[in-house]
């Protein structure tokens, strides 16, 4: 069974169907890019695989099948293995980069209030073992030597590089990418692809949101296509270049 397996899945606003009767999965290990034109559902999707959006029609089961999404809260969504980044960039401008990691981290940890009220061996140590995955993480993310700056002063690319590593703290094994190169220039773009890539090497399936078609193509191994909150395509990248469906909702001629 799919990792993640989202079956007949509608949302409404209104009287917008926003998403109407959606069928998708993503596999272990697999890179699954959606695309779509402006107000397809696309981020309607992602708000209602993590919770931030309740389905009105529909289920979605995660860990093939163990887990059932829509009827848990956001947190603990998070907990059960999905993590995301947004659109619109979420970071914390005010603090500085290894604590925007470690507030990932945090949704894991062990020590609770009274620990932390009182100081406890148990407190202090699960914070050495977070600031150290922390730099870690960083490092993995291409922010090496960043860690004590304020997240606001860092060029958009390390501002996204820094979001996905907060994203990984959680220890995700889906990551659900929402356009992570907008607004890149093309070496950014390139980086942010190498560091895909890492990340999916790591074991952790990712479903990508992107326009770019020069991203998405070469890094999914599969493609879903959106539009007007229905799916109107599914296939490898050379299929849905190909497909007159797609071609005429979004891609243009090719």
């Amino acid at each position: 069974m799919p990792l993640l397996d989202v079956r007949q899945v509608s949302k409404r606003f209104g009287g917008v169907a926003a998403l109407n009767h959606i069928d998708m999965n993503v596999l272990e290990g697999e890179i699954v890019g959606l695309i779509g034109p402006n107000g397809a559902g696309k981020t309607s999707f992602f708000n209602c695989v993590t919770g931030l959006t309740r389905i009105d029609e529909g289920e979605i089961f995660f860990k093939e099948g163990a887990v059932r999404l829509d009827k848990l809260a956001s947190h603990s969504i998070v907990k059960c293995g999905i993590a995301r980044t947004f659109q619109n960039l979420r970071i914390f401008k005010n603090m500085t980069l290894l604590d925007n990691v470690a507030v990932g981290f945090h949704t894991r940890a062990k020590a609770g209030l009274l620990d932390a009220f009182f100081s406890t061996r148990r407190r202090q140590v699960e914070e050495k073992r977070i600031f150290s995955q922390s730099l870690s993480l960083l490092e993995f993310a291409g922010l090496s030597g960043k860690g004590n700056e304020i997240s606001a002063n860092l060029c958009y690319g390390d501002q996204k590089r820094l979001e996905i590593a907060r994203a990984l703290a959680c220890s995700p094994k889906l990551l659900l990418l929402d356009e992570p190169v907008a607004g890149m220039n093309p070496t950014e773009k390139e980086e942010i692809s190498r560091l895909i890539e890492k990340i999916r090497r790591q074991g952790i399936s990712i479903l990508l949101i992107e326009h770019d078609m020069k991203v998405v193509m070469p890094l999914s191994d599969r493609i879903i296509v959106m539009d007007e909150g229905k799916k109107i395509a599914e296939g490898k990248p050379n299929e849905i270049q190909k497909n007159e469906n797609v071609i005429k909702a979004y891609l243009g001629e090719v």
